[in-house]
């Protein structure tokens, strides 16, 4: 087995960063595979106590870790896009945590394995850890057009085409009239968040790496029982309010691999009932999609 090099993305919050270490350390191969904590400098004076104590508990519970301890406050964007793309340059793939996460233990294991078993198939472009609770009869593993990012690993063959320009996707998923397949049939607003990337009401690397995915028709690989909870909704998310409709248990079962690469028509059925649960703010969701359109249009043709 590969072990992948292992990147940590943390900021000011010590009782998440503690929690997911400890999940962390659980896992075998842990010794083998170089980590580097990225720690993101405070926004405010207020906050400065806060990153303090989530840098010391990082160098007493990871003392072999390398921790790069930003001057300045750089945003969880810009810090994963420069993290991924160092790692993967330097190692050529890259197992990606931050600080809200806790893991199962064979959370490393199916990493590396599905590092290993898929590097050669350009379709697969993510390992995703995180799997929503839906209701559905799924394989052990499936895969997905949308990468979750809690909880994820990739390939430089496949980060390579990370597009970093919110505009350029915007333009290619309209031009190609494939916005309905992007929002899986507006049961989320993904080009709406693309767009609000665009107009900076939002700095999300994850919505422009599902664009850059999609454009390329690349898939995602996921568990069917979640190997992570992720415990940002608890208000202190930088774009997460709080809820528990995430909410997941932890699976410590190591999932079978496939072989047979296309996207699961289950699951894609699930994640469409799933995420229009709510028929009113589906309807929402249409009349949301409708409006950005026009004034998307509106936009270009002013260009």
């Amino acid at each position: 087995m590969n072990y992948a090099p292992i990147a940590i993305f943390v900021y000011n919050r010590p009782q998440h960063t503690s929690r997911m270490i400890d999940s962390l350390l659980r896992n075998s191969g842990l010794n083998e595979s170089p980590v580097t904590v990225f720690s993101d400098a405070a926004r405010t004076p207020e906050q400065e106590s806060a990153v303090a104590q989530t840098r010391k508990i990082i160098r007493d519970k990871l003392p072999g870790a390398e921790v790069i301890e930003q001057p300045v406050n750089c945003g969880i964007a810009n810090s994963v896009i420069r993290g991924v793309s160092e790692l993967c340059q330097r190692y050529g793939r890259v197992i990606v945590i931050e600080d809200d996460l806790v893991l199962s233990p064979v959370f490393l294991k199916y990493m590396n394995n599905s590092l290993d078993h898929y590097e050669g198939f350009e379709d697969v472009m993510h390992i995703s850890a995180y799997s929503p609770p839906v209701t559905a009869a799924l394989p052990s593993t499936f895969f997905f057009r949308e990468p979750s990012p809690w909880g994820w690993a990739t390939w430089q063959r496949a980060w390579q085409h990370f597009e970093p320009d919110a505009d350029k996707l915007a333009k290619k998923l309209y031009e190609h009239k494939q916005i309905k397949a992007f929002n899986l049939d507006h049961a989320f607003l993904f080009w709406e968040m693309l767009l609000r990337q665009l107009q900076n009401e939002i700095d999300s690397w994850a919505i422009r790496w599902y664009a850059s995915i999609f454009l390329r028709r690349g898939l995602s690989l996921y568990p069917a029982a979640s190997l992570v909870q992720n415990h940002g909704f608890d208000g202190s998310g930088q774009h997460c309010d709080a809820t528990t409709d995430y909410e997941v248990s932890i699976s410590s079962a190591l999932p079978a691999l496939l072989d047979e690469i296309r996207e699961n028509e289950v699951f894609v059925k699930a994640m469409k009932r799933y995420r229009t649960r709510n028929q009113l703010h589906h309807l929402s969701n249409i009349i949301k999609n409708v409006r950005a359109r026009r004034t998307y249009r509106a936009a270009l043709q002013e260009d």
